[in-house]
């Protein structure tokens, strides 16, 4: 009996079988299809990929040539809403709408992520010659279409990239570290030109030409303290300054600097033909004016002579008219020096009692002459009266103003005109020979930062102090006969060439 109920239960057991086997296979190919509909959201997503060997995933870069990031490419679901900045690793990236700059700098500084709406970007990094970024906005269209059929004109730039991460970073380094602390390290790489290939040095700072035996003096390189100032490249300049007008405006220090600038660049100029001063003047102390175009680069690097940067009158004074110093008005060369692209300014070599006529009615304002005024209260009227006129006359977006420090000079044993001298001076001092920083350039530094203008300092004083070795000395002349000597100009090549290098180094920073 009990193996006949036995069988009498089997086919009921089958019928539970199969239709467990029927309700899963039902199950399963049900749910199939709801995945397979569900799919075009996973489908829809978005790549980022970021490929690059010099940025940094650090939120601080210090060092351009020295950096790297590597990151795989990740990918997002697709995405309905926007945002400016998103992180990735850590490192957020802006995705810098209408050309920005604010927006690539928070690639060093950081900033809060928002939502995403609208459109996803797509961040091609290939930096390896540090030339740059590019940023490519890619609009998000509706449907399941693929990847590629969203891309606009294969790639719709919101930036140009090449130069822009490198500036911002270069700004960045040159706003951290002090160009003025550091010291001078002997480089045989040094000069950056020699005299030969210079036909732009006047007499008065060509030490080799009049008759200067030993060359040190031309191989030492200023190294600031926790940062390098690029190598001088002269075609970089060239091209950063194509169809401009780089003016510079001061006294025979600044014509010393000029000089230096000229045969900088004039080094990487093939045809010598193809640079020539347009009023077809000589370089001489004399002439105080001079214009040199560089055809290939349909550019001018320009001088004008200004002692003061103030007006060079006369008065009546008593029975005779008298030289003054109105420092009240602009030097009448001004108009010279409107619609440059690049000024850079200095006065200092001039302002002393005895070139001033120590202050006895010399100084003049409007119709009046000063009996005596301090030339200290004199240099900041005409400071006052020169930043005015660059608020007024100036528009900083074309120009960039400079204005240069102070030289120092290294007579010893007596003045220029009193028997001083530097001719033992073959290496640079160990230490300088003051540590107060001179009052007319504290002056000049507070009389900027009043300015509507933005000027940048050109601080070369506290670096220039150690090289009592680079001034013409006896070599100012071709014939050494004059006990008088120049220790205030310097020798080209020379100290002027790093002023330049320093100049060079703002100016692929701004």
């Amino acid at each position: 009996m009990e193996r006949q109920k036995s069988l009498s239960l089997k086919p009921t057991t089958l019928l539970v079988f199969s239709f467990t086997i029927f309700s899963s296979t039902l199950f399963l190919s049900i749910f199939t299809i709801w995945l397979i509909k569900s799919s075009p959201s996973l489908q829809n997503q978005t790549t980022l990929h970021l490929n690059t060997s010099s940025i940094s995933s650090s939120s601080s870069i210090n060092d351009t040539d020295n950096v790297s990031l590597n990151l795989q490419p990740l990918k997002f679901q697709s995405l309905t809403r926007f945002t400016k900045n998103f992180t990735v690793n850590g490192v957020k990236i802006p995705t810098l709408i209408d050309n920005q700059l604010s927006g690539l700098h928070n690639i060093l500084t950081g900033s809060k992520s928002e939502d995403l709406t609208h459109h996803v970007v797509v961040v091609d990094v290939d930096v390896d010659d540090g030339s740059g970024l590019n940023f490519t906005a890619m609009e998000q269209e509706n449907g399941t279409s693929s990847y590629e059929s969203r891309v606009r004109n294969e790639k719709n730039k919101l930036v140009v990239a090449n130069a822009v991460l490198k500036k911002i970073e270069e700004k960045k380094r040159v706003e951290e570290c002090d160009l003025t602390k550091g010291y001078w390290v002997f480089d045989q790489s040094y000069p950056l030109y020699d005299k030969g290939s210079c036909p732009f040095i006047d007499e008065g700072f060509d030490c080799e030409g009049n008759g200067r035996l030993d060359r040190n003096y031309t191989k030492w390189r200023w190294k600031p303290k926790g940062c390098d100032i690029p190598r001088f490249n002269a075609t970089k300049l060239l091209e950063l300054i194509r169809g401009k007008r780089l003016v510079f405006v001061g006294d025979s220090i600044n014509r010393n600097q000029w000089e230096s600038m000229l045969c900088m660049l004039f080094g990487t100029i093939r045809d010598p033909k193809r640079v020539y001063e347009t009023h077809g003047r000589r370089i001489t102390k004399e002439k105080g004016n001079y214009c040199f175009r560089f055809l290939d680069y349909q550019c001018t690097v320009e001088y004008y002579v200004s002692h003061f940067l103030v007006h060079e009158s006369k008065a009546r004074i008593g029975q005779k008219r008298r030289p003054t110093l109105r420092i009240d008005a602009i030097d009448h060369g001004s108009s010279r020096w409107r619609g440059a692209d690049i000024l850079v300014f200095n006065t200092a070599h001039w302002w002393s009692h005895y070139k001033t006529k120590a202050g006895i009615n010399y100084y003049q304002e409007g119709n009046f002459v000063h009996p005596r005024l301090n030339v200290s209260t004199a240099l900041r009227k005409s400071l006052t009266t020169w930043s005015s006129w660059v608020d007024k006359h100036i528009n900083p977006r074309k120009t960039q103003v400079f204005f240069r420090s102070s030289a120092p000079s290294h007579f010893r044993g007596g003045n220029w005109n009193s028997g001083g001298h530097c001719r033992e001076a073959i290496n640079p001092l160990n230490e300088t020979l003051t540590t107060s920083y001179p009052e007319k350039d504290i002056m000049i530094e507070e009389i900027i930062k009043k300015m509507k203008t933005t000027v940048t300092l050109l601080n070369i004083t506290s670096l220039s102090q150690y090289r009592i070795d680079a001034h013409p000395s006896m070599y100012g002349r071709k014939t050494q006969s004059s006990s008088i000597q120049d220790c205030s100009h310097w020798c080209l090549p020379g100290v002027p060439d790093t002023w330049n290098e320093l100049l060079y180094y703002h100016l692929q920073s701004v």
